[in-house]
């Protein structure tokens, strides 16, 4: 009976602690249960959203707490003050707790945490009032700013007097107003912008793109342009006219200097226009022609340097050309006159020649004489001489009205029969019926208003002989 009384304490106390244990158990899984719970609805102690401190706080707590803040929208530059915005609201509203819920399981940790977190969200009705006012607003500034500072100069390669080399870069202290606008678009949500002011860093002699540079230049230093004018060629060498030349963004940049120097030398040699010349009369007797004419052609530098620049772009190392291309004249003809003759100083052997001694015509084609016939020329009295020089045919016209002024007459309007102009003033042959004085002196004190008149038996064969754009000598 007493050892029995004994064994059934035994079994109680045992039962008694089993309780216990049951009891505890549970309470410590309700506690786990709450506590776990707790950790997956909060947020840990240093969690930002979009720079606003959510610690401890459910969704609910956070979408109101975001909801409520407004955005300051100040810009920081290496921490201090840059600009100013006025405050917004921040744009976040109940639509966006699925958004809050899904950063809240992203920082859950099972054991609470005080590491700093800092996520961002986009507010359902944020505005767009920092990315196109305060972003336009802080670019310009940053521009403003680098007027006062060095701006960076990129090492370049350069093709400079017949030489291929690398100009240094230079540093500066410009900002690098891409960068520092790049890292102002990754904070489009939070209360401030923090910026740093990121410099720009000129391209390194040792980048890809110099060595690019350098390649390519190489290239361009061993081309050449052979340039025809008339019988003459003359080579363009890169190494000797290009006095420096770059290369970027896939295109060349050529310094004109060198170019223009030479085709001013071969304007020198060759051109006609505008110079005197040494002509040898129908009598055989050599006399200097007078510049400042119209007939003749030049190369215009203009577009003769843009030819062979182009020619130079262009892949292969010689390319050719033909000055016929690029000259230029003055007066009627604005093409230029004569390019083709390279004989008798530029003039060929088809001319008119007018002696105002002489007071004489011939026509020459291919150097035989044609024509031949008296004229009377401008009036000397009166200072309406026909203007000496080296000039061409502008144009013909059958009939023709003649207009215009001359001493003694202010205005007139004349019929001929035959007219062709040879100078910007109006002067040209064309057959008088009227004139009665055709004595070799007439043209002293009864000449011409400045034309040469010409019989009207011989104004025919005159005016069949003439050829558009062929000299016409007058001494």
């Amino acid at each position: 009976m007493f050892k029995g009384s004994i064994f059934d304490e035994v079994i109680k106390i045992k039962r008694k602690k089993m309780l216990i244990a049951v009891i505890i158990g549970i309470i410590g899984i309700i506690v786990g249960s709450s506590y776990t719970y707790y950790r997956m609805t909060h947020f840990n102690k240093n969690v930002e959203i979009n720079g606003i401190n959510v610690g401890g706080l459910n969704k609910k707590q956070a979408t109101k707490k975001l909801k409520s803040k407004s955005v300051s929208n100040d810009v920081y530059l290496n921490n201090k003050l840059f600009y100013s915005g006025k405050k917004t609201v921040s744009g976040f509203s109940s639509k966006d707790q699925p958004k809050i819920q899904k950063l809240l399981k992203k920082q859950w940790t099972f054991w609470p945490s005080k590491k700093s977190v800092s996520y961002k969200a986009i507010p359902s009705k944020m505005g767009n009032y920092r990315q196109r006012e305060i972003r336009n607003a802080v670019a310009e500034k940053l521009k403003s700013e680098n007027k006062k500072r060095e701006k960076a100069v990129d090492a370049k390669a350069v093709l400079r007097d017949g030489k291929v080399g690398v100009d240094k870069a230079q540093k500066g202290n410009q900002y690098d107003i891409a960068l520092i606008l790049k890292s102002f678009n990754k904070q489009k949500y939070e209360q401030n912008v923090y910026l740093k002011g990121k410099i720009a860093q000129p391209l390194s002699a040792k980048s890809k793109t110099v060595k690019h540079e350098k390649k390519m230049l190489e290239k361009l230093a061993a081309k050449k342009v052979e340039y025809t004018v008339q019988n003459t060629k003359y080579d363009f060498d890169a190494k000797q006219v290009l006095n420096e030349a770059t290369y970027a963004n896939g295109n060349y940049q050529i310094s004109q200097t060198g170019i223009n120097k030479k085709i001013d030398e071969i304007n020198k040699a060759q051109a006609t226009l505008g110079k005197s010349i040494n002509f040898k009369t129908h009598a055989g007797k050599s006399v200097t022609v007078a510049s400042g004419g119209t007939y003749g052609w030049a190369i215009k530098n203009s577009d003769a340097i843009a030819r062979i620049i182009s020619a130079f772009k262009k892949n292969g190392t010689t390319t050719q050309l033909n000055a016929k291309s690029d000259i230029y004249g003055t007066g009627y003809l604005t093409y230029g006159t004569g390019y083709d003759n390279t004989t008798n100083e530029g003039i060929g052997n088809s001319y008119a020649e007018v002696s105002i001694s002489d007071q004489h015509l011939w026509i020459y084609k291919d150097g035989k004489e044609i024509v031949s016939t008296n004229v009377v020329t401008g009036k000397t009295s009166t200072n309406e001489d026909t203007p000496k020089g080296l000039w061409y045919v502008m144009y013909k016209e059958s009939p023709s009205v003649l207009k215009g002024s001359e001493s003694g007459s202010e205005n007139y309007s004349v019929k001929v029969n035959y007219w062709a102009q040879f100078t910007n003033s109006g002067c040209g042959f064309h057959d008088a019926s009227w004139r009665t004085n055709w004595a070799s002196n007439a043209y002293l004190n009864d000449g011409s208003g400045g034309c040469v008149n010409t019989p009207v038996s011989q104004m025919k064969s005159v005016y069949d002989n003439l050829s558009q754009a062929e000299a016409v000598v007058v001494y």
